[in-house]
């Protein structure tokens, strides 16, 4: 029997071990390389970025590599369940843990953070609960498009988050509450392997701000930041909560996001393509992906109350945009009228608005509900 073929054997034992059947960072299924120096399974992804941290991580593949008997030998006695207990002892609750689904910095600076910074190991490592966070990001204008350096100030104490258009400016340029604030990262939007879009409510008008720092660490750092005084503010704001009721309540990825055509509310105007971000309940429409403010928003409630979402558009609406895949979308106040370019597109956005329709609604939905049918 060959070197390979006996490794291949060994290996199908040790992956059959509990936990062994994902990667060990962002939960792939079906690991194919592992890390002989630490003894854990990992993706094709995760690999690569443990191949940038050498001194910490020798990276091998399970089917093309040679493996050494003691190297089989110590795969076999650690494995993922076992080098989570030690690398992941004290995570804390509002880290948040990317899945192979999020971008490459996110799962870069946790790879970092566990293995080489060994922040989790043991607890109090971490420097994202200091209170206060006052640094420098390039923050993209909202008129002409360009970054510049901005100083923000992210404060526990007071619950905000804070940016000066000058390092020594007196007063602030936007003061925005933590509980308003939803920060996720979008490298492709933005243009930037480090871009993250920073969401908040302004006069019930959502405003998008989009920003970046070069180095991956610290804007990882800032959102990581951001998570953990708005776990601080809700564990104030809702004492009897636990944990993991709060976690959900933290920032969020967009449920999705893509171009739609839209028509106006008397629906005889033309169908015009727009920027759509859905944020759970709030299915926002934008000129471009990049604009500060939404050109509009529409609420999704709870199907029991007089909102649908069905494909295809009602008889005798003149649809003369350039998507032929209709969906309306019937809310308590009015019809609203999208088409999309494919069958495909449609079939995932119709989804989407009809899983959250059949969601039972929070007390604070209520209220955005409400707030929503009176501003608009």
């Amino acid at each position: 029997m060959s070197a390979n073929e006996r490794s291949t054997r060994a290996f199908r034992e040790i992956l059959q071990k509990p936990g062994n059947d994902a990667c060990a960072d962002c939960g792939a299924p079906d690991p194919n390389w592992g890390s002989c120096t630490l003894g854990v399974f990992i993706c094709l992804a995760c690999s690569g970025i443990h191949r940038n941290i050498p001194d910490i991580s020798k990276v091998k593949s399970l089917t093309l590599s040679r493996w050494e008997d003691h190297e089989l030998e110590f795969m076999a006695q650690n494995g993922n369940e076992l080098m989570k207990s030690k690398y992941e002892a004290a995570v804390p609750v509002y880290y948040y843990k990317p899945t192979h689904k999020d971008c490459q910095v996110l799962r870069e600076q946790w790879i970092r953070a566990k293995y080489e910074r060994r922040e989790f190991s043991e607890p109090g490592k971490f420097t994202y609960e200091e209170g206060i966070r006052d640094g420098m990001l390039m923050k993209r204008g909202r008129d002409n498009g360009q970054f510049l350096s901005r100083r923000f100030v992210l404060s526990e104490r007071e619950g905000t988050l804070k940016y000066f258009t000058k390092y020594d400016a007196k007063e602030p340029k936007a003061v925005i509450k933590v509980d308003s604030i939803n920060a996720t990262f979008q490298p492709e939007k933005i243009g930037n392997p480090n871009g993250l879009q920073i969401t908040y409510l302004k006069d019930y008008s959502t405003r998008n701000m989009f920003v970046y720092h070069d180095n991956g660490k610290e804007i990882v750092d800032w959102f990581n930041s951001i998570r953990a005084v708005q776990l601080h503010y809700l564990k104030v704001a809702f004492p009897g909560a636990t944990d993991a009721e709060l976690v959900p309540r933290l920032t969020r990825n967009f449920v999705k996001e893509g171009y739609m055509e839209k028509t106006g509310p008397r629906q005889t105007e033309g169908f015009k393509k727009r920027w759509f971000t859905l944020d759970h309940r709030r299915l926002m429409y934008f000129k471009d992906p990049l604009d500060a403010f939404a050109k509009g928003e529409v609420f999704l409630g709870n199907k029991n109350y007089g909102y649908s979402a069905s494909s295809g558009l009602p008889a005798g609406t003149h649809c003369n945009g350039a998507f032929e895949y209709g969906i309306t979308i019937q809310t308590p106040d009015r019809c609203f009228l999208f088409t999309c370019e494919t069958e495909s597109d449609q079939q995932d956005w119709l989804k989407r608005f009809n899983d959250i329709m059949s969601a039972q609604m929070s007390p604070q939905e209520y209220t955005m509900e409400a707030t929503f049918r009176h501003k608009h």
